[in-house]
Parts: structure tokens; C-alpha cells; sequence
């Protein structure tokens, strides 16, 4: 059985496993569902849009005039526009997001997404409880852990399998004001190594802010058929930094893996282009403070 069976307000409803959201952009993410089975047992997919709380709204908001009520009826404006759109539903970070949800009496679903705060079931029932749908769990757990959260949440998971992480961003000028300091022209770009890990870390500047992206693709091909295997609904997929006919021809291919069943070892043998860089999935996350002296 390809389905997740939920239950929310005594009514049980199934969820196909496993859902792909192809992430081209910034504004939308395209999110293609099975919606159920043919008589020959064929999934029959359509298409559905989640809505990525950034760049127009986040424009809109920090052009308003300086004041909370000023902040507020753009902010309402741009809820009620987006919920007019029909959208499946809308990733957020601010929690006032939810707030207004329930405020305006919005029908679109939202996903928590907060990053590495999302890291364990209790919190994310929690949010759920708050009538939050869905929660992207945070970047920073391991596979074992995804697993773990999954079975003891009653929120929608969603896991981000291929991607160029992000890490940070702020709304500063951060490489503008750096060049600045320095007295010299530069780019919008730039390539930064941290001293201890040789870690590289690719830094973009936009109008919205600065962004922080690890400067390597996250290739989580290898955990898709265990995300499969224990009832995982939904699989997040990233465009940025990856050339754009190769990810049409990933999400094209991890769906006929999927369909398969996880059962084709191909699919993992050519998407080992991408790198073997698993993020944390098969490691764990240590913060030590340390010690002074």
C-alpha cells in the first residue's frame, strides 16, 4: 500500500507516498502528487503549488512606512491575494504568519518551516495542535532521526533530499557593505572558506538580503527508498545550483524510481554525479560550548 493513512478532526484521509515538490524558484514550488491509482495500478499524478514565503511579500513589508499597523494591512493584503490563488499552502518562518491565519480565517494549509528548530515530534504536534498542516523537518537531523519524528507526529512531514542548503540569511547588505569597508568594487558573490573545517560557504546579495548557502549539493538519493519505506509523504527538491535541464531530468527520473517502488539501483548509480555530500543524514550534529582557557 503506497498511502498514509491520517487522521485530523476524526476524519481519516490518505496521503500517497511519496509526493515530490520541485523547487524552482523562490516565489513557488511546484508540487507534483499522486492522487491515487488507475485500474492497471498506474499512479495518475496532477499538480498542486505550495507558495514560498519570500521575495514580493518580504519586498512589500520592508517598504512599508515605519509602524506595526502600517506592517500589518500589507501584510493582510498579501494573505488574502495568496489565499485567493488556491494554492495547497504557504511555508513560513514568522510566527505571525499563524496568527494571522486564524485572524483572517485563511483556508490555506501552512508548513512550518523555522529550519533546524524543527527537529523533533513533540514540538512539531504542538504546531499541529495550532492547526498547522505540515512541518519541513529541520536540515540538521540524521536520516534515523526524520524516521523517529515521523512516526510519532501527527503533522504532515516533509523531507529536503537534493538541494544547496541554505544556512543563514540576513536582511543587511552584508557584500556590499563588505566591499565598502574594504574601498573596493565588487560582485554580488562571493566564495568564502571556514578555517577549521575547510568548509566553503557561497554567499549571494540580493534585493531581499544576504544569503548563505553551503557550496555543495546535498545528494540524498541514497535515503529516498528508506523516506519510501517509512511512510515519509513528501520529498523537497532544489533547483538553486543545480543546471536547470539536469533537475527537470531528476525530478522526471525520481519519479519513475518512486513509482518503482525504490526497487531501480540505477537511479542511485547515475545521480552519484551530484557528489556524495549527505548533509547530516548519516551523521549527528554536535554543539559542544566550549570551555574558557
Amino acid at each position: 500500500k503506497n498511502y498514509v493513512t491520517l487522521t485530523k478532526n476524526n476524519e481519516s484521509y490518505e496521503l500517497p507516498i511519496q509526493s515530490i515538490i520541485a523547487v524552482k524558484g523562490f516565489h513557488y514550488a511546484q508540487l507534483v502528487i499522486d492522487e491515487g491509482t488507475s485500474t492497471e495500478n498506474v499512479p495518475i499524478f496532477k499538480s498542486e503549488i505550495f507558495y514560498i514565503e519570500v521575495s514580493e511579500s518580504v519586498n512589500a513589508i520592508n517598504q512599508a512606512p515605519s509602524g506595526y499597523d502600517q506592517w500589518i494591512e500589507i501584510a493582510n493584503a498579501k494573505l488574502y491575494e495568496i489565499d485567493n490563488l488556491n494554492i495547497t499552502g504557504i511555508f513560513f518562518y514568522d510566527l505571525a504568519l499563524l496568527q494571522l491565519k486564524h485572524e483572517l480565517n485563511l483556508k490555506t494549509d501552512l508548513v512550518w518551516n523555522q529550519t533546524y528548530m524543527v527537529n523533533n515530534y513533540k514540538t512539531c504536534n504542538y504546531y499541529h495542535s495550532k492547526g498547522v498542516k505540515y512541518a519541513l523537518l529541520g536540515k540538521e537531523i540524521t536520516l534515523e532521526e526524520v524516521i523517529e519524528i515521523t512516526s510519532k507526529t501527527t503533522i504532515i512531514p516533509m523531507v529536503e533530499v537534493i538541494s544547496m542548503p541554505s544556512v543563514a540569511f540576513s536582511k543587511r547588505t552584508l557584500i556590499t557593505n563588505y566591499y565598502k569597508d574594504l574601498n573596493k568594487e565588487g560582485t554580488n558573490r562571493l566564495i568564502v572558506e571556514e578555517k577549521t573545517t575547510h568548509q566553503t560557504y557561497q554567499i549571494t546579495e540580493d534585493e531581499n538580503g544576504t544569503n548563505f548557502f553551503l557550496n555543495s549539493i546535498t545528494n540524498g538519493t541514497i535515503v529516498i527508498k528508506d523516506l519510501f519505506e517509512n511512510k515519509i509523504p513528501y520529498i523537497i527538491m532544489r533547483e538553486y545550483g543545480i543546471d536547470s535541464n539536469l533537475f527537470t531530468e531528476i525530478v522526471h527520473d525520481t519519479k519513475e524510481y518512486i513509482k518503482g517502488n525504490c526497487q531501480d539501483a540505477s537511479y542511485i548509480t547515475k545521480y552519484e554525479k551530484l557528489g556524495n555530500d549527505t548533509n547530516f543524514f548519516f551523521k549527528k550534529t554536535i554543539y559542544r560550548v566550549k570551555k574558557n582557557g
